[in-house]
């Protein structure tokens, strides 16, 4: 007779289910607005399937809630978050730049979520969720390519022969700089696009915040993305490197409210977390002092602007909790005054 072992969900394995819920529901809602307006038919195909894979996964996600008798977090919803009747925001051609971009940051998530799974079932999820995730991003990839919209990181001339460092001055970052690597150039480049899709994000969001405390803070981003990006472009520009081109593609005129304020700002907390995360990476991955002085600075700069804005979801009780682990220092007091 076998006996059953029921194998309870460690705190990394609820943190991936519980964020990727979140996650999740925002993306329908977001999709949802955008295929209100959508002309382009590949462009709505993507977005389609985009909307298909989120929807299966919510699904699925409660299925894991309900089995391990976990409350369903709140996430957000169409009735609530979404007005349906706004005007377009955003034209066709950004709704796949966001698709691709917020694909990156749902690969990076995805593997994060494997790595810290033990149980099989939450493993073969995330494995399927991080397959679905490249299928995606290379979907829209291929179409922005064949639209020429792909902005595409530098190029180099061809090494010769393999090297190895001999001076201590390679990672020197004032006096005899050497040229960049191909590795700085390429975390440069990425922190370069993923602030031109917050830029555009905050302007468009700027415009149909219902609350002035909401709309200060997408201005803010927005002053905030543009300032960054010419920075990555400064230091692109030195080494006679190509910057990548601005997205051309803004916002509409509307200023009919699209989402909930709490949306636009669960947005930006999520953008924020992982822009925190790409510069710690690349950081980690820059010898050159000077670049490692720039994405410090900056990071302090995001990492204040995230708590800012987390304290206007606080505020406004927008700011849902994931699960905590006991407070064993209050459940003693209890205890104490019990006895």
């Amino acid at each position: 007779m076998k006996t059953k072992h029921n194998i309870e969900l460690t705190s990394a394995e609820i943190a991936s289910l519980w964020t990727s819920y979140q996650q999740d529901s925002l993306s329908i809602c977001t999709i949802e607005f955008f295929l209100l307006n959508i002309k382009d038919r590949e462009i709505s195909t993507i977005l389609k399937h985009a909307l298909k894979l989120s929807q299966a996964h919510i699904q699925k996600l409660e299925a894991f809630f309900q089995k391990e008798e976990y409350p369903i977090p709140h996430g957000f919803s169409l009735e609530e978050d979404v007005n349906l009747e706004s005007p377009r925001l955003f034209a066709d051609d950004f709704y796949l730049f966001y698709i691709q971009n917020m694909g990156k940051i749902g690969m990076e998530g995805n593997t994060i979520a494997l790595c810290n799974s033990a149980r099989l079932d939450i493993s073969e999820y995330y494995t399927e969720c991080l397959n679905e995730s490249s299928k995606l991003y290379n979907m829209s990839t291929g179409v922005m390519l064949s639209k020429g919209l792909f902005i595409r990181s530098p190029y180099i001339p061809k090494p010769k022969m393999v090297e190895y460092v001999q001076k201590q001055s390679y990672l020197a970052g004032k006096i005899n700089r050497r040229p960049l690597n191909v590795i700085e150039t390429s975390n440069i480049y990425f922190n370069l696009i993923q602030n031109q899709l917050g830029r555009t994000l905050a302007m468009g969001f700027s415009q149909v915040a219902k609350s002035q405390s909401v709309r200060d803070y997408m201005i803010r981003g927005m002053d905030i993305s543009d300032k960054q990006v010419e920075v990555f472009g400064s230091i692109l520009s030195e080494d006679h490197l190509p910057s990548a081109s601005s997205w051309s593609t803004l916002p509409t005129d509307s200023t009919v409210a699209a989402f909930s304020d709490k949306l636009l700002m669960a947005h930006f907390n999520a953008l924020n977390a992982a822009g925190i995360g790409h510069y710690g990476r690349s950081l980690s991955q820059s010898p050159r002092r000077d670049l490692g002085a720039h994405y410090i600075r900056l990071m302090a700069e995001i990492v204040k602007f995230a708590e800012d804005g987390a304290n206007i979801m606080i505020d406004n009780s927008w700011l849902e909790q994931p699960p905590l682990a006991a407070d064993r220092n209050k459940l003693a007091k209890h205890k104490k005054k019990e006895g």
